[in-house]
């Protein structure tokens, strides 16, 4: 029996006739890189291809790699495999990766959204005959808010806790939500003070986004200074010592999982904010029909719930083990367990 274009093996999805990996997370040879998130681009590998916004992205936190750069839609051969980068829109430089052989069409989505950020590029459907995708948030349950709608929200709390003297400090990983959350607030308001991982990542991203002035927060910054203003932070600096100078503050979150009731208490978050970098429920199911495949391969997520469903739909699908986590991260076993008992019965 014929090999498969593209199998799961230790290291991860392997085109063993082009001898290359997609997103593999352990050490190997030769890895196209969908996008700069840390549970999809590893060091170790010795030669990476990425898109060209990824390359600075990946360089400043894997350090002194062999890397190239491709455009959108440019393709490479590879021991004549046919390789192409597509829009993914989750973040900034994040690709999805079109694998073409005798006429057999797979695409490795990677992490994605649908909706237009204003600083990705946006999601493009690619047609293909067998689609990999991700299913963080593959539950009905979830069914994201347009984007200007929550902005306009955070802008109104920042504003609201200005008027009450106290400093805003905003959750966000430091490589897309931060940036993403930094783009739309209103700096009207007041200003933008940043922890150092969002800073330096920020000013790997600014060649390439128009962003609002930031100051960066050093042992200096005086505790008046950040009163009424926004601080720009990651999930791990909550309850950390470092957050303490800016008292009195209240605090946010931006993420999907803040969909869920449980997520913001557990956390001790004072406001959720549901904002996501992947696609909600009804968003996966329309991207995946828009492809026209007819295989799907559940990678990260909701993927024994989502992949039943499709099967319900008429789709060949099927789940996969990755090491690929989406926002899981942010979210405990307990409450993604929560949530999994309690929207089991709407699939």
């Amino acid at each position: 029996m014929e090999k498969p274009l593209l199998q799961f093996t230790g290291k991860g999805i392997y085109c063993s006739i082009a001898k290359v990996y997609l997103d593999p997370w352990k050490p190997v040879d030769y890895a196209i890189i969908s996008h700069g998130h840390a549970d999809h681009s590893r060091y170790g590998h010795k030669k990476y291809i990425t898109h060209h916004y990824n390359v600075p992205i990946i360089k400043h936190r894997l350090g002194d790699i062999v890397v190239s750069g491709k455009n959108w839609g440019e393709p490479f051969l590879i021991n004549n495999v046919k390789f192409s980068l597509h829009p993914a829109g989750h973040i900034i430089g994040s690709s999805q990766i079109r694998v073409e052989h005798k006429g057999e069409v797979w695409v490795f989505t990677g992490d994605y959204k649908t909706e237009d950020d204003g600083i990705s590029a946006p999601y493009e459907v690619v047609k293909c005959n067998t689609l990999i995708t991700e299913c963080t948030f593959g539950l009905p349950a979830f069914k994201w808010t347009p984007q200007h709608e929550v902005f306009k929200d955070i802008n109104n709390w920042w504003a609201s806790n200005r008027e009450e003297g106290k400093t805003s400090v905003l959750f966000g990983y430091s490589l897309g939500k931060a940036q993403r959350l930094l783009k739309y607030l209103d700096t009207d308001i007041g200003n933008i003070y940043t922890h150092a991982a969002i800073e330096n990542m920020t000013e790997v991203l600014r060649p390439m986004v128009n962003f609002p002035s930031t100051t960066l927060i050093t042992k200096d910054t005086k505790k008046v200074d950040f009163l009424g203003n926004m601080v720009l932070a990651p999930p791990s600096a909550h309850g950390s010592p470092w957050i303490r100078k800016m008292a009195p503050f209240v605090t946010g979150s931006a993420s999907g999982w803040m969909a869920f009731r449980g997520a913001r208490r557990r956390r001790a978050i004072d406001r959720g904010f549901v904002l996501s970098d992947h696609c909600d429920f009804q968003q996966l199911l329309d991207s995946i029909k828009a492809t026209g495949a007819e295989k799907i391969i559940c990678t990260h997520g909701y993927t024994d719930l989502f992949s039943k469903y499709l099967r319900e739909l008429g789709y060949d699908a099927r789940t996969e083990k990755t090491q690929y986590e989406g926002e899981l991260s942010e979210l405990s076993t307990q409450e993604s367990e929560e949530g999994n008992l309690k929207q089991l019965s709407k699939i």
